[in-house]
């Protein structure tokens, strides 16, 4: 007996296509290692394509933070300048620049073309100017207006 242990069937078939001696083991090897060089490298060029996409985004949600928080400082002082626009005495500030006087009491016209009330013209009494502290500090900032008692 030889050292080498016989095939039968099968087996010896397939061990007659290949070349005898060490060369069968290290074709075998070789599209292995290569294989799992490939593996690996792509597995690298995935990461580094991954972490680059986070990197993008976490760059972009930063921008849209920063835009939202000067979008909402912006919002902040415009609704501010509204509450000073509409407060009741700078509205009735800028009505009476307008030449606006107080209206007396109310006249209705019923769906017949009946008058119901009395009505009577306004009359342009001279009520004093109330400012309030709003308004002073933008007419401050403008100029000081001169009041007339004509109006």
């Amino acid at each position: 007996m030889s050292g080498k242990p016989r095939l039968k069937g099968r087996a010896a078939r397939l061990a007659r296509l290949l070349p005898p001696g060490s060369a069968r083991g290290r074709a075998a090897r070789a599209p292995f290692v290569l294989l799992v060089v490939l593996l690996l490298g792509g597995g690298l060029i995935g990461l580094l394509v991954l972490n680059s996409a986070l990197s993008e985004g976490s760059f972009q949600l930063d921008d849209l933070e920063q835009e939202t928080k000067s979008l909402t400082d912006e919002e902040q002082a415009l609704q501010r300048d509204i509450n000073t626009y509409s407060a009741p005495r700078a509205l009735q500030y800028r009505a009476r620049e307008l030449g606006m006087v107080p209206g007396g009491n109310p006249v209705f016209l019923a769906p017949d073309g009946t008058v119901k009330g009395s009505p009577s013209p306004a009359a342009a009494t001279a009520l004093p100017l109330v400012l309030a502290p709003e308004a002073l500090v933008e007419l401050s900032a403008t100029a000081t207006p001169t009041p007339t008692s004509g109006r």
